[in-house]
């Protein structure tokens, strides 16, 4: 058995997405890829052949629960990975996990004591930490034999600076955790290496990356390395997402709960579900359905989102005294093209000038030659920063443990 394969595993509440890479030297390559989305409706899988440029959809129907839907997902994963894992053998299987709190400042390889140090966090992540978990144990009992990994949103940003991750608390929270993590690292550790490898010019200056998906944060890069972030604690802070609230005054929290009467779990599941743009625009909270909307409460939620990140852009570019470049990625940074050119402008006041047909192109760049800022748009790669991860660990051969940062 060759085991010359890493398998990524990104697990949410309604999808599972999986990759096969192959360990031949260098950088893992793709050859597979295979996700299951709608596991809370109508269940389709995605099969991508990389090498033979294939795909096939297949409609999986709808189950009853959670719980049924994750087992079936699973059963459709199990049924192509266990071919796999008979003929070439899997070296590894790399899972994304958003939380790794303090203790975890790298990949590491999951031990019962990992899994309960990180289960742990799950409060501090609600929306992801358990989905992350999960298919962890699930593979390990399917796969006895197999190394599990997990990798962390979390460990990217440890290099901040220590006056960049406390809050003003008390000095015993602070110790006992209550800390500025950020989150979205591994799409970020993608973005840096990508800088070095295609503009080295700009990769070792002051850069701030904007990762636009479901959930959305900045993040100021120096050298490629965080030293700022704006999501915090939990990934509820920092710009306004689909559905989370973004930074929010603490007081309004504390009136919600004393004087109008809301339970802490109403409040949570409001920040978490019904605020961002869902909640100013009242209509929706994915960005391509409010831009294209002529409602004044969905313009009124797209002006906010950019009003926000020209605000978070400003702190950013304080924090790293100058900014040498911006870059967009996650799926509104690729593929929503009016939101690209609404960014762009709203920093028109640091250098940024937008050149309307490479926006409309897709970039890489999106700013004119004479722009004294540029902004690129960048696609990330989650997937790869997992097996490449995986692959550094196999090979150094390191146990599971808790590292403490």
């Amino acid at each position: 058995m060759s085991e010359k394969l890493i398998v990524t595993i990104n697990a949410g509440s309604s999808s599972l997405r999986c990759g096969v890479f192959e360990l031949s030297g260098g950088d893992p390559k793709p050859v597979r890829s295979f996700s299951i989305r709608g596991l809370t409706g109508e269940m389709v899988l995605a099969d991508r052949d990389l090498v033979r440029g294939t795909e096939d959809e297949t409609a999986l129907g709808r189950h009853r629960g959670a719980d049924a839907a994750h087992k079936a997902a699973l059963a459709q994963v199990f049924a192509r990975l266990d071919p796999v894992m008979r003929e070439q053998g899997i070296a590894a299987f790399s899972h994304r996990v958003v939380h790794g709190g303090e203790h975890f400042a790298e990949p590491v390889r999951v031990t019962d004591e990992v899994l309960t140090t990180l289960e742990a966090l799950a409060p501090l992540a609600p929306s992801h930490q358990l989905h992350n978990l999960r298919p962890i144990r699930e593979f390990s009992a399917h796969y006895p034999d197999a190394v599990q990994v997990a990798c962390f949103d979390t460990a990217f940003h440890r290099t901040a600076p220590r006056v960049a991750q406390i809050y003003a608390l008390p000095r015993e929270l602070t110790d006992a955790g209550i800390l500025r993590y950020g989150f979205h690292g591994l799409s970020y550790d993608y973005i840096a290496s990508a800088l070095r490898r295609d503009w080295p010019e700009v990769a070792g200056g002051r850069v701030i990356v904007a990762h636009l998906g479901h959930g959305v944060s900045l993040c100021a890069m120096k050298d490629g390395q965080s030293v700022a972030t704006t999501m915090g604690l939990t990934a509820l802070a920092g710009m306004p997402m689909g559905e989370r609230c973004g930074a929010v005054d603490p007081g309004a929290v504390l009136h919600l709960i004393e004087d109008r009467g809301m339970s802490a779990s109403e409040v949570r599941e409001m920040l978490y579900t019904r605020s961002g743009l869902l909640g100013v625009s009242g209509i929706s909270g994915e960005m391509n359905d409010l831009i294209a909307s002529e409602r004044p409460e969905a313009q009124e939620a797209v002006a906010y989102f950019a009003y926000r990140f020209s605000r978070w852009t400003g702190s950013l570019i304080a924090a790293l005294g100058g900014v040498d470049g911006v870059v967009l990625t996650g799926g509104m940074g690729k593929y929503i093209a009016p939101l690209r050119a609404r960014l762009v402008e709203a920093i028109g006041w640091a250098g940024a000038e937008l050149d309307p047909g490479a926006n409309a192109a897709g970039g890489p760049r999106l700013t004119t030659a004479s722009s004294r800022l540029p902004v690129w748009m960048i696609p990330t790669d989650e997937e790869q920063i997992l097996a490449r991860g995986a692959a550094a660990l196999v090979g150094a051969g390191a146990e599971g443990r808790v590292q403490r940062a």
